[in-house]
């Protein structure tokens, strides 16, 4: 289990790399401009509603202006980690390059195909996953804490199996449940990486360092173990 803490030390040492910074330059640039997209559609929709029922536009622009936040609360895991998917590639050859030279000369970069569909299976997986967890949420409401405990736990395992994966794919011949069920990461250590993730998404600021911190992070704990494997006479 140290290896978690271990693995998200070298990630956060490396965040002043060229490489990295112009990943995440481009993450949270697409991130914050979809959410902007997001407050500007809705104060579309607010004011057109508004002018059908005699409400003065303004209302529209303070309802948008309290919602964006909120929306990007609830929403900000799954965006966030749905931008990554598409650079992802990037900062794990990073991390290869820097600490890793024997593995990333034997890499694989995957085809766009196989990089799109499995950005997509992500995404469907994280929307399916928190949709699913949404009713045990609202029977915990009352509880306060509840609905952010299961929420945490549900983007936890998501986090820990895309972070991974996302390194792995890039050593594995074969794609699907196959490679994901190969990944040489241990449950528990991807389950700790994910959750440390998705803690630091709920940090203002820091949630914008979250994504790649954690792809990087998930790189390590992937990658050691392939370079022990290797050691291993």
């Amino acid at each position: 289990m140290s290896a978690v803490p271990a693995a998200l030390a070298t990630a956060f040492g490396q965040l002043a790399d060229r490489r990295v910074l112009a990943v995440l330059a481009k993450s949270m640039g697409v991130t914050l401009a979809l959410f902007a997209l997001l407050g500007a559609g809705l104060y579309a929709v607010l004011a057109e509603a508004g002018e059908r029922v005699g409400v003065n536009a303004g209302w529209a622009g303070v309802l948008a202006v309290l919602l964006v936040p909120v929306a990007m609360w609830l929403l900000f895991r799954v965006v966030a980690l749905a931008v990554l998917q598409f650079f992802a590639d990037e900062v794990v050859a990073a991390v290869e390059a820097k600490h890793y030279p024997v593995l990333a000369a034997q890499a694989r970069p995957l085809p766009f195909r196989r990089d799109l569909a499995n950005s997509l299976r992500g995404i469907m997986r994280a929307l399916g996953y928190n949709l699913l967890a949404l009713p045990l949420a609202g029977v915990l409401a009352f509880t306060a804490i509840g609905p952010a405990l299961v929420f945490l736990a549900v983007n936890a395992v998501l986090l820990g199996r895309e972070l991974t994966d996302m390194a792995w794919l890039r050593h594995h011949t074969s794609g699907g449940g196959a490679a994901q069920s190969a990944n040489p990461a241990p449950r528990a250590e991807r389950l700790l990486l994910g959750a440390a993730i998705a803690g630091l998404m709920l940090v203002p600021l820091a949630n914008l360092l979250a994504p790649v911190v954690g792809a990087a992070a998930g790189t390590h704990l992937v990658l050691r173990r392939l370079d022990r494997k290797g050691q291993e006479p």
